[in-house]
């Protein structure tokens, strides 16, 4: 059945696959458009670096008026992630626009493992050692990057 949401999210693997973004990729489940898996590779020069981060994005037939589900498969130790891996990003809440697309969404995550918002915590924890205990952060980090190579 083609709708307009599956029409889009097809435009937007093509956009993905012939433009692909650094350090990113997704791609839908074979038998369900609506579901994506998605790898962020951690930025350079961050404490993310080398880490491989799983992500799973569910849309349902409002996209792109609506945006996606996205979260962290992948442990992640972020002031901006959720527990469960889900995303505290202005862009997947109350900032949504119709004009993004797959790609930016997962750029805009990508710029947000570079640059976390530690004032808009989803990990206070996390938040807390950015702010006051860089190094601890860092080791934190790490461990995440480290368990990424494992999944």
């Amino acid at each position: 059945m083609s709708t307009p949401c599956r029409r889009r999210l097809m435009r937007d693997f093509k956009r993905l696959q012939n433009d692909p973004p650094g350090g990113i990729s997704g791609a839908p489940c074979s038998d369900n458009i609506m579901v994506w898996n998605a790898v962020i590779f951690g930025p350079a020069d961050t404490p993310f670096e080398d880490g491989t981060f799983k992500l799973v994005m569910n849309f349902d037939e409002n996209y792109p008026n609506k945006p996606p589900t996205v979260r962290f498969a992948t442990k992640m130790f972020h002031p901006n992630v959720y527990a469960n891996g889900e995303l505290c990003l202005d862009i997947l809440q109350n900032r949504w626009s119709p004009t993004y697309d797959v790609s930016a969404i997962l750029t805009s995550i990508q710029s947000l493992l570079h640059d976390p918002n530690p004032n808009s915590p989803a990990n206070s924890e996390a938040a807390n050692l950015y702010r006051d205990n860089r190094k601890e952060y860092t080791r934190r980090v790490r461990e995440v990057v480290e368990t990424s190579w494992e999944s």
